[in-house]
């Protein structure tokens, strides 16, 4: 190997650390899952991210067809588990609802969206 590959080889092992400190919190699963379609109305949505969530910072928010608010507000984190954050629904009619996410890192506070779709069809 030459001087300008042992550089950039060790200037590659060396930026490793860094980045794996930049995680993310990104949708691990959800419930109900993203385009799911169910037969009992949910009462609450539950989503599981990949790294622990801050609630203070992170919401949820869940929408009938129509563009309705069918959400009950603020999310919360799991007493036991600050990956999960929940929110509870009022009651669904059938129909397609989306679940818009915001969730800020606990670590590091990089902030991560999405949004998915269910269909309620009993």
């Amino acid at each position: 190997m030459n001087r300008m590959s042992i550089a950039a080889f060790v200037a590659l092992l060396s930026l490793a650390p860094i980045e794996s400190a930049f995680a993310h919190a990104d949708l691990a699963s959800a419930t109900p899952a993203a385009n799911a379609t169910v037969k009992a109305a949910p009462t609450e949505i539950s989503i599981t991210f990949t790294e622990e969530v801050e609630p203070k910072f992170s919401s949820i928010e869940v929408k009938d067809a129509k563009g309705n608010r069918v959400d009950q507000g603020a999310a919360h984190t799991a007493p036991n588990d600050a990956k999960i954050l929940s929110v509870g629904l009022k009651t669904l009619a059938p129909g397609t609802y989306v679940v818009t996410w915001h969730a800020t890192a606990a670590d590091d506070s990089h902030k991560t969206k999405g949004s998915y779709q269910f269909i309620l069809k009993p």
